[in-house]
């Protein structure tokens, strides 16, 4: 059966279970637009930055098991959403790009936006898979979703000449490859099962393996508590990964986050092995290559991650596991924790406590502005057990880890490499893909006008975040690196902001628009925030500058003008 190349992409994209993509139209992918339009099993979302559509796709491709797809148009198009390429490759988050590109006829004379993508994008996804013949257009597509979703996740672009689309053919649809799992070895389980029973102190890292896992598998949260409970084992949700583990579980062994508070990782520091369960590792996650120490950890690491390439790229485990984390914890359930097993529950039971004590709910008053706190707290006495909750790149991000009660059910969806402009949009997707539930995005008055228009795309599919903005006048996280390594310097003249009245620039949109000032007006604002359920809300929050972060207050130097 004869039909038009774009015709036989979104039928592609179709038994590849999209339902749904992200563009910000352009002319040279006018062609599948107009395809996608007059159909009505993809719906297609308009967007109004391309970032904002990267960042959109890479939320969806979280939030199902299968990638997220993102259509930018070439040249401009593409570079506007580099950055949410580069955050997906980085995140470890399936996602396929489809780029327009200029005619075959023109190619290779620097046509208007031309670029070779192999080139400009061959460090920032997984492949570039570029499409000059008709016949190869659904196998092409095939092959980006495969690439995307194997092995280590990451993102793939599938480039498309523009005539190309209107061109005949009368290929067969490729079909969706299976996902290839490998299984734990037998012989590797029997050292990891006997490095745990030796083990007095073991922290076990859970991280974004695990969360893509209990994507396809619903007994996955079940499961790991199962695991932590009988082997007696302490749980560390990874750097952006709160929800994998309940946090006010006796099992949770506190949060490996960036920089974590020096109490606790002092203490996470005695232990005398680590497993890092579906956690990719990063200097994020091992406190700038400390702990594990990069290349040859201080103590017995155990490395298990569904990517044999991953394993040893930079640290040196003792033991290596390319496979499913979910099938290992499997696995040592059924095989039964060793005697002696609850002697642990001290070691588990002392990081538990600390972990409590730093997400008590205290906090002191700012002289300059809210304590963001404040607003974090009277937020989690409304989150919903299965929200999902969005954060930008900033140190308010500080104050939702430490104060925020994640647990499984729940969804955080944020740039884990620290893209700025995420959280709207992200946002924005996850009210898309369950407009039932709770959707909060925290973000900083520097991220919310980076694609803070995306608000326009939320009205305009009916999509109902709320949005929380701290407003501390700059550029905070510079702000702070400025005052630790410069104490005797102002440090706020080269981070400051000229921000809008958020309040009102929300109402522009036709969002609701509520402004927090004082301490006393947090608790009925937050609870009003969250009473609106016809159209998006957005809460300005007049925050601390001097609160540098949930754990640190700028009280020497210069003071601020």
């Amino acid at each position: 059966m004869s039909r038009t190349v774009a015709r036989l992409i979104a039928e592609s994209l179709e038994a590849h279970g999209v339902d749904q993509v992200f563009c910000v139209p352009g002319e040279s992918y006018v062609g599948l637009t107009t395809v996608l339009a007059e159909g009505n099993a993809i719906r297609l979302i308009v967007c109004r930055h391309e970032s904002g559509a990267g960042f959109m796709a890479a939320a969806d491709g979280r939030l199902r098991p299968r990638a997220g797809v993102a259509i930018v148009s070439r040249g401009p198009g593409l570079s506007n959403a580099m950055v949410a390429l580069h955050s997906a490759w980085h995140d470890a988050t399936p996602m396929v790009m489809l780029i327009g590109q200029v005619e075959r006829a023109e190619a290779g004379r620097q046509a208007l936006q031309e670029q070779n993508y192999a080139r400009l994008l061959s460090d920032i996804t997984k492949s570039v898979i570029e499409v000059n013949e008709p016949a190869q257009a659904s196998e092409a597509i095939a092959r980006a979703f495969h690439f995307a979703e194997s092995g280590t996740p990451g993102p793939v672009a599938v480039v498309v000449p523009e005539d190309l689309f209107d061109a005949e053919t009368e290929a067969p649809l490729a079909r969706p490859r299976p996902q290839a799992l490998a299984a734990p070895r037998g012989e590797d389980l029997d050292r990891l099962a006997e490095m745990l029973a030796r083990a007095v102190r073991p922290l076990v890292l859970v991280g974004g393996a695990l969360a893509a896992d209990s994507l396809t598998d619903g007994a996955v949260a079940t499961d790991l508590v199962r695991f932590a409970e009988s082997w007696m084992l302490p749980i560390s949700p990874t750097h952006r990964r709160p929800q994998l583990f309940d946090s006010r579980h006796p099992n949770h062994g506190g949060y490996m986050g960036i920089r974590v508070p020096p109490p606790l990782l002092s203490e996470m520091q005695k232990a005398d092995l680590l497993v890092a369960l579906g956690e990719r590792l990063t200097d994020t996650v091992s406190q700038g290559y400390r702990f594990p120490r990069a290349p040859d950890p201080q103590l017995p690491l155990v490395h298990v991650w569904p990517d044999a390439n991953e394993i040893g790229r930079v640290w040196r485990p003792d033991l290596g596991l390319a496979c499913s984390p979910h099938e290992v914890i499997k696995a040592l359930i059924a095989r039964g924790a060793p005697p002696g097993a609850e002697a642990r529950q001290g070691w588990v039971g002392t990081l538990h406590a600390l972990s409590l004590g730093l997400m008590e709910p205290c906090w002191e008053p700012a002289p300059d502005g809210l304590n963001f706190a404040a607003v974090v707290c009277a937020v989690n006495r409304h989150l919903a057990p299965d929200a999902a909750v969005t954060s930008d790149a900033g140190n308010f991000g500080s104050f939702v880890h430490r104060y925020l009660d994640f647990r499984p059910g729940q969804t955080f969806l944020s740039s884990v490499v620290g893209a700025m402009g995420s959280g709207v949009p992200m946002a924005v997707a996850a009210a898309l893909r369950h407009p039932e539930r709770q959707t909060i995005a925290f973000v900083g008055d520097g991220g919310a006008l980076m694609t803070g228009n995306e608000l326009a795309t939320a009205r305009q599919y009916g999509a109902k975040p709320i949005v929380i903005i701290s407003d501390n006048g700059m550029y905070g996280t510079i702000g702070m690196h400025t005052a630790m390594r410069y104490p005797d310097r102002p440090f706020i003249e080269a981070t400051r902001l000229t921000n809008p009245d958020f309040a009102a620039w929300a109402r522009a949109f036709g969002a609701e628009g509520i402004t927090i000032r004082e301490d006393a007006e947090v608790r009925p604002a937050i609870a009003e925030a969250f009473a609106v359920r016809s159209r998006p809300v957005v809460v300005h929050c007049l925050t601390s500058a001097l609160q540098m972060s949930a754990w640190r207050r700028y009280d020497r130097g210069p003071s601020l003008p």
